[in-house]
């Protein structure tokens, strides 16, 4: 992860600060006459000189140079008077509005005036002339000190503060100006204040506590402490708010933090009212979701508190997840065979368990950075040259690191090898082993072994991700610093769910117990070295015999050891002397001075191998962010479901002027489509503002949208062009400043659950309704959406519920027309759902048993083929469910004679 700079005490840059003149207490004698010599040289420069020159000289263009001969004619005396002339009038317009600039400054207050392009002394002059001629007009009438001349001074009242540039007017403006703060209250109970309470209470939109945060960010709170991570703030601390907070104090923008504190304490009561409100939206929620069939609160809270985080959500996350491109693709992957496995069992009513609160995040990170095409390029990469050296009779090469970029994939090998099987090619005397990432993409899956399952990332560079080889130390690797477990955790996660490993065997030591959840048939966790040492020193095997086994088709597993326990000398020794003769990856922390490799993890977050010459911005994992993962792998493993919310009914079925089309590819029918480049966003605003119905701050639609950052510009720029391609009328803005669609923008997601909740009230037109319904489904949700968009839907319910929700009406669609005797009609409702719901095993099953009931058997054993050929070359395994193949065995008996006859044939 890229490091921040650091911040020195304070949270400023400890620049000398200026010396500020001291402020006279009224206007003097001298002021005034300033003042008045200044407009009149003004109105002389503003009024006098255009005046003068159109009377004696006449306009800026004159016939001359309106000529158009000009540029081939010769140039006389009065064209060159003419050029003089036009230079003149821009000089004057130059001056006109630099004058212009310094007088909005100085009236409305706006802090320091624009710049004029190319107008240095021009706009000096004019900051001088416009402030003399303002302080006349800042505390009374000018006639005033006129007449007083004599008089003895009386006590001036406060002088107004104008806005300038100068020194003087700086010292006003700063004691003037105010700025909103939020003291943090005290814990009620077992319940602390978080950032989004407090975002909820004085923004009005919880989603918006990353504001709070980016204000507060380092900077010194009155304990000493400063605001690191979102998730950790503490009683007492005094927040900056943003300028619409409410519920804030208003305090001078100079006042140190403790004396805001002095002068408003937390008061527990206070924090009593956000805590029960906050519980009550809770328990709201909770109540819904035990009644299942009820209908919704009113939108706009239920939207909130459905998308409400925990208060543990930080903001670094996405930074950590979603940068380790490999481990995201390889959890990604193991996390949807556990939601495959999850619809095996999914009962009619309910969807899968949806993650929440870091959990839900962390799979938002892993679809942003999961790097699934460099993962399958490493894999079949590897796994064909493999097969090439198996081919040639040779010995696979010492890999000791690789580098993966968007352009090639670089093997770094030992000893240098010139003659790489194609297509690998050889670079730098044969050091380097390169495949390019576009010959990468084209290459077919791979039945051979991997002969490097050792390979892991360890971080990042300029130009992509660096992994080295676990096994290719031939000795133990110690690592070193601040975050060694959290190094270790990162470690441990690409290496139980990467694809270029088989048979994959993870020792952690100390530390990961609960990693165990993410790949139990691959880690285990014990308490120390000495109960694994034994086991390891009698499994022992030469390095050359297991790399030609792999290579030719007899691997032996593989297997790593991670020890966050640093080893006594004796088991230090003893695993130097394992690590020397047995293929297998040992890496310990401590002092270890019999290690062949040191990785340091520096303060900064680089990791170092000195030995290798690798200094790169580390991968790791901290313990609360595996701890999301390993939250979120137990939500996978969660097989009785939710129930599924009932939708809030449409008044109408009519068209609506713009329709946004979700259930196949992404359409919006009614405008006409924006230019090229733009859609994609565009599409995905009107996704998220349309299935957020109780509206959508711009600060959340930006995180929303740029996940990663982006400028407030950018951002309102983007929301104004779409709302102009919409229409005002279509998108709005309310009274908190949420965007909101108008009512006659309509999803088709939106008129199936109509339709389906239709036809629960009406038995009659239940199978119209239900048909209507499935003809809206064109394909998977979304589909052709461009890669990294939507990562929002991991949080979302949208995915979750409209995947059941197809399901259920073409399960009940079937139902109803087998028991009208219409298989047929059974067999094509099952099959539009399955455009969209693929992996719904329950679906499968309806299928067989309305193709059985057309008594075809020929169409009956073309479905069982197809699904068992999709079972076994399903990309994330887990063969047939039981029940599935339970159901073939008794409707076709004779099933698994034909399909291992076509397997052979």
């Amino acid at each position: 992860m890229p490091t921040r700079e650091p911040v020195p005490p304070g949270g400023r840059s400890r620049a000398p600060r200026r010396a500020h003149a001291r402020i006279p207490a009224r206007r003097t004698a001298g002021d005034v006459v300033a003042g008045l010599a200044a407009l009149v040289v003004l109105v002389a420069l503003v009024g006098g000189v255009p005046y003068a020159l159109l009377t004696f000289v006449g306009p800026p263009l004159s016939p001359e140079l309106l000529d158009l001969n000009l540029l081939t004619s010769h140039v006389g005396p009065s064209t060159i008077m003419a050029v003089l002339v036009l230079l003149v009038w821009l000089a004057w317009f130059q001056l006109f509005a630099c004058v212009m600039v310094e007088v909005y400054a100085g009236v409305r207050r706006v802090g320091m005036p624009a710049r004029v392009p190319f107008s240095g002394g021009t706009q000096a002059l004019a900051n001088k002339l416009v402030s003399a001629v303002l302080l006349l007009f800042t505390a009374g009438a000018v006639a005033v000190p006129l007449a007083r001349l004599a008089a003895p001074p009386p006590a001036a009242p406060p002088m107004t503060a104008v806005a300038f540039s100068a020194p003087i007017v700086e010292q006003v403006a700063d004691a003037n100006r105010t700025k909103k703060v939020y003291v943090v209250q005290p814990p009620h109970g077992r319940h602390h204040e978080s950032l989004w309470e407090i975002a909820e209470k004085c923004l009005g939109d919880g989603r918006r506590y990353p504001e709070i945060y980016r204000l507060n960010q380092y900077k010194e709170q009155p304990d000493g402490s400063r605001l690191r991570m979102a998730d950790l703030i503490r009683p007492g601390w005094v927040l900056d708010m943003p300028d619409d907070a409410r519920n804030a104090h208003i305090v001078p923008v100079t006042q140190a933090r403790a004396q805001t504190l002095k002068e408003h304490p937390a008061r527990p009561s206070q924090h009593k009212e956000v805590v029960d409100e906050v519980r009550g939206h809770a328990e709201q929620e909770q109540g819904v979701r035990q009644q299942g069939e009820q209908r919704r609160e009113p939108r706009a809270e239920t939207t909130a508190a459905r998308e409400r985080p925990a208060q543990s959500e930080g903001l670094d996350l996405v930074d950590y997840l979603a940068a380790a491109s490999l481990a995201a693709a390889g959890l990604l992957a193991a996390l949807s065979g556990r939601r495959r496995r999850q619809l095996w069992r999914r009962a009619f009513g309910r969807r899968l368990a949806r993650p929440r609160d870091d959990a839900a995040m962390a799979e938002v990170a892993l679809r942003l950075g999961a790097d699934a095409p460099g993962a399958r390029i490493l894999d079949v990469g590897l796994r064909l040259l493999g097969a090439g050296l198996a081919e040639q009779g040779r010995t696979p090469p010492t890999v000791y690191a690789a580098h993966l970029s968007p352009r090639t994939l670089d093997l770094w090998v030992h000893p240098p090898e010139e003659d790489p099987p194609a297509p690998w090619t050889a670079q730098d005397g044969g050091q380097v082993w390169r495949l390019p990432a576009h010959e990468g993409r084209l290459l077919e899956e791979q039945p051979g072994g991997a002969p490097y399952p050792g390979l892991v990332s360890i971080g990042t560079d300029a130009g992509g991700r660096v992994l080295i080889d676990l096994e290719a130390a031939q000795g133990l690797i110690n690592v070193r610093g601040p975050q060694t477990t959290a190094a270790l955790a990162a470690l441990a996660v690409e290496l139980a769910t990467n694809r270029w490993s088989d048979g994959m065997r993870i020792t952690l030591v100390g530390f990961g117990e609960e990693l165990t959840a993410i790949a139990p048939d691959r880690i285990r966790a014990v308490g120390g070295l000495a109960e694994v040492l034994p086991e390891l020193e009698a499994a022992a095997v030469p390095r050359q015999e297991v790399m030609t086994g792999r290579v030719h088709g007899s691997p032996r597993d593989a297997h790593y050891l991670l020890s966050a326990v640093a080893p006594t000398h004796e088991e230090a020794r003893r695993l130097a002397l394992l690590a020397r003769k047995d293929t297998a990856g040992y890496v310990v922390t401590g002092e270890v001075p019999q290690a062949t490799w040191t990785l340091e993890i520096t303060d900064d977050g680089k990791a170092k191998i000195a030995e290798l010459g690798f200094e790169v911005t580390a991968q790791l994992l901290p313990r609360r962010h595996y701890k999301a993962l390993v939250d979120l792998f137990h939500t996978a493993d969660q097989l009785d479901g939710e129930v599924i919310l009932a939708p809030e009914p449409l008044d109408e079925l009519h068209p609506p002027a713009v329709e946004i089309r979700m259930l196949g590819r992404i359409e919006v029918v009614g405008l006409a489509p924006l230019e090229e480049g733009r859609m994609a966003l565009a599409n995905e605003m009107l996704v998220y503002l349309a299935t957020h119905p109780g509206g959508v701050h711009p600060v959340v639609l930006g995180g929303v949208l740029w996940p990663r950052g982006v400028q407030d510009m950018v951002r309102d720029a983007t929301i104004a062009r779409v709302a102009d391609w919409l229409g005002r009328e279509h998108l709005r803005t309310d009274e908190a400043g949420r965007l909101r669609l108008g009512p006659r923008v309509r999803t088709d997601w939106a008129l199936f659950r109509e339709l389906v909740r239709r036809s629960h009230g009406d038995p009659t037109a239940r199978a119209v309704l239900l048909e209507k319904a499935l003809g809206l489904v064109r394909g998977p949700l979304l589909a052709g959406r461009s890669p990294g968009r939507y990562a929002w839907l991991a949080a979302d319910d949208l995915e979750y519920d409209v995947a059941a929700g197809v399901a259920d009406a073409a399960h009940r669609l079937c139902e109803i027309r087998l028991a009208q005797g219409e298989p047929d009609a059974a067999v094509a409702a099952i099959r539009a759902a399955l455009l969209l719901a693929t992996d719904d095993e329950g679906l499968w099953r309806d299928l067989l048993r309305a193709t059985h009931a057309t008594h075809d058997l020929t169409r009956l054993r073309a479905v069982i083929e197809a699904l068992t050929r999709r079972a076994a070359s399903h990309p994330y395994g887990g063969g047939l469910a039981p029940e599935t193949e339970a159901l073939i065995d008794e409707l076709l008996p004779s099933w698994r004679i034909h399909v291992v006859r076509e397997s052979t044939a």
